[in-house]
């Protein structure tokens, strides 16, 4: 499935924010509806950027009790890496024979419902990007005209968004422009569109009704996630989320995240923005877009200190080709890569101390500021460039260290920690809390400090313009 491009869009429709679930803190919401809406056709629509592969059932959408999974949509059925829909209450079961294994991208999830249909296999069926799945490695279809569990109102049966029971099986991710349409079995073309310069799948407004349990979910309101916005005033109640879990990373702008298909990475979490190394040896973790021409920033927020081995954490960029190749040693420790390091505030290139900076303190953050188009590279502390570092000074590089441009050209961010210490990267969407707020000159990412004139977050609506 393509990586979204969000700068091309023809249609102009900008999704503007996505809730980012950890299971790590039981992340949830829920809902319990107050009458019975149309169980035998419904339509759920929700576009979903995946955090983890290869962990068990992951659940997106769910009707259960309190211990009971009975109607839910879900990813990693069985650890597999599939988007599955099932209703154990109709013995409906569809688990697609391909598996989805891109956690750079955002992937757009339609399943609909309609046991009125006569054909068993037009009773139940899913799309993903636009297109309908007909090859299943499970396919067991709900008798004609059965009720479905979803909109089921009775007993203890809850409505749920990134779990089943609220105690397991949280979903890792974010999720966006989520759809439920009560009554009616409609197609992708409702919710999106193909873009006519690209072919690439994008969103676009739904302007139909929604039914009576029907809801719209664009977590615009940081101070109430989980409200409707379709009209109808079905709104979710939040559990453990709080504002910093609204994200701008959206199908119309995706934002670099860590990339845990990296070999040497361990330890991410918060939608792959918290990195922390849960080995005594050397780990990375790597941006998951690269770029070979522009400049960027980003800011590590440095959250964690190993103080048993001597604080080995470190941030910086290097050649994610060169990157592949990483195997017990750091960023700062390869032919391309520069790190500025947590134990002293060295600063190193293949090796070699480039200069000692001021040494950071728990939650500092160091800005990294990478100008490929003069190929300088600058770090910050807290918002002072060090090393009398001038960004905007293009070609003299002052301050600055060269990057040297010798295998892909094809530079990423990232992190390195021989034992436990723990950064959280923001390449524009942070999972930390942000006190001022920057913006860059594109007037995309939230920054705690000022992004230097000319440097962009890394997200592909810049890349698309800058890089």
């Amino acid at each position: 499935m393509p990586l979204i491009l969000g700068a091309n869009s023809v249609s102009g429709y900008t999704v503007k924010n996505s809730l980012r679930f950890n299971s790590g803190s039981s992340d949830f919401l829920n809902r319990t509806p107050a009458s019975s809406g149309n169980r035998k056709t419904w339509t759920w629509s929700s576009w979903v950027k995946k955090s983890v592969l290869g962990s068990g059932y992951q659940f997106l959408f769910s009707c259960t009790d309190a211990v009971n999974s009975t109607g839910s949509i879900g990813t990693n059925y069985n650890g597999d890496n599939k988007i599955y829909f099932r209703d154990d209450l109709i013995s409906l079961e569809l688990t697609p024979s391909a598996v989805h294994r891109d956690l750079s991208a955002w992937y757009h999830i339609v399943v609909a419902l309609d046991t009125t249909q006569a054909t068993a296999s037009n009773r139940a069926k899913i799309w993903i990007n636009g297109e309908q799945i007909t090859s299943f490695s499970t396919s067991t279809y709900p008798t004609q005209n059965s009720d479905g569990s979803i909109n089921l109102v009775s007993g203890s049966y809850v409505h749920r968004i990134a779990t089943y029971a609220g105690s397991t099986n949280f979903f890792n991710g974010y999720a966006s422009e989520i759809y439920f349409i009560d009554g009616q079995a409609l197609t992708p073309s409702s919710f999106g569109e193909t873009d006519t310069l690209t072919g690439i799948w994008i969103p676009k407004a739904y302007t139909g009704t929604y039914g009576t349990n029907g809801f719209n979910l664009q977590f615009k309101n940081s101070a109430s996630l989980g409200t409707d916005s379709s009209g109808n005033g079905n709104t979710f109640t939040v559990n453990n989320l709080t504002s910093v879990d609204q994200s701008t990373d959206t199908p119309t702008n995706n934002f670099a995240t860590l990339n845990p298909l990296y070999a040497n990475s361990t330890g991410l979490s918060n939608g792959n923005l918290d990195y922390q190394n849960t080995v005594v040896s050397w780990r990375s973790a790597l941006s998951t877009i690269a770029v070979n021409k522009g400049k960027w920033y980003a800011e590590f927020k440095f959250i964690a200190r190993d103080t048993a081995s001597a604080d080995y954490g470190w941030v910086g960029v290097c050649d994610v080709q060169e990157a592949q190749s990483f195997s017990g040693t750091f960023l700062g420790d390869t032919g391309t890569g520069i790190a500025y390091g947590t134990q002293a505030g060295d600063v190193y290139k293949n090796n070699v101390s480039q200069y000692t900076g001021t040494n950071p303190a728990l939650n500092n953050i160091i800005g990294i500021a990478m100008d490929l188009d003069n190929n300088f590279l600058y770090f910050s502390l807290n918002g002072t460039f060090q090393n009398s570092g001038v960004p905007t000074s293009g070609a003299t590089g002052t301050g600055g260290i060269s990057i040297t441009t010798t295998v892909s050209g094809y530079y990423v961010f990232g992190a390195s920690s021989y034992d436990s210490s723990a950064f959280s990267a923001s390449f524009g969407s942070p999972v930390f809390t942000i006190a001022s707020g920057n913006t860059d000159g594109a007037g995309f990412g939230n920054f705690e400090y000022a992004v230097p004139s000319g440097y962009y977050a890394l997200c592909t609506k810049n890349l698309a313009n800058f890089g």
